[in-house]
């Protein structure tokens, strides 16, 4: 019984995927700079049960990026953070509004086609204008698909900032983000309690994860490197479109 706390009923083959796919997904964020959360996103919607794959994702995103944020704080640009903030409370909200329990197989289709987008198109223009706009648009999405960490990243680079402010502008605006929506799916009565151990066990190798790509800072060809992570991503989106709609044909 015990055991099963920290696996969530999956067993441990798939938890220990789980655990090994946060690990990496940090690793990958911080050594590249990019692609992190994605890959973390597509392997919890291919493993996980349709219903916690936004919930779960979110919650161990909120402890990767607090971790973050509790070692940058000093950099943050404050007045960012607060109209961050302001925006992210009613994308969540309206979030929360229109929030119904999507069928598993078009959950499983929507990230598919939400990580295929994030990886050929860059966010509009005005959301890289305003932090309360890009905090509204994103919250809003990501009560649906989960990683919605480009968006945010692609506003607080247009702040062009330094090194350090920006990574503790983009993991502050990530933790408010998460934090509102964890609390937004508690509202809507996810029970986060039967998944506190296997969430607690992907937090704690996701911030391994942030301490080894730290020490490694990997030096690839940036372009390269994003083709492979595309071409993986691709096919993990293409995987989740397809089991989708395999799921739809047979319902």
């Amino acid at each position: 019984m015990t055991a099963e706390l920290f696996h969530a009923g999956l067993g441990w083959p798939i938890a220990l995927t789980l655990i090994a796919a946060s690990f990496l997904g940090s690793f990958i964020t911080v050594a590249f700079g990019i692609g992190g959360g994605q890959v973390m996103l597509a392997v919890f919607a291919t493993l996980l049960p349709a219903a916690a794959i936004i919930p779960v994702h979110g919650l161990v995103q909120l402890g990767s990026n607090a971790g973050r944020t509790a070692l940058t704080y000093r950099h943050l640009k404050t007045g960012v953070a607060s109209l961050f903030a302001v925006g992210a409370l009613i994308g969540v909200g309206l979030g929360t509004l229109f929030f119904v329990q999507l069928n598993p197989a078009a959950i499983q289709i929507g990230v598919g086609l939400f990580i295929l987008w994030s990886i050929l198109f860059k966010p509009p223009a005005f959301m890289r204008r305003s932090a309360g706009i890009a905090g509204a648009i994103s919250s809003f999405l990501t009560m649906f698909f989960g990683a919605t960490g480009p968006f945010v990243a692609a506003f607080v680079t247009s702040l062009r900032l330094g090194k350090m402010s920006h990574t503790a502008t983009h993991a502050t605006l990530m933790t408010i983000q998460h934090t509102l929506k964890t609390v937004a799916f508690g509202f809507l009565g996810f029970a986060f309690s039967l998944w506190a151990g296997l969430i607690g066990l992907l937090i704690a190798s996701g911030f391994l994860g942030t301490i080894v790509g730290r020490r490694v800072l990997v030096r690839v060809d940036e372009h390269r490197f994003r083709l492979i992570l595309n071409v993986i991503l691709t096919l993990l989106a293409a995987r989740l479109i397809y089991a989708g709609t395999a799921d739809f044909l047979i319902t």
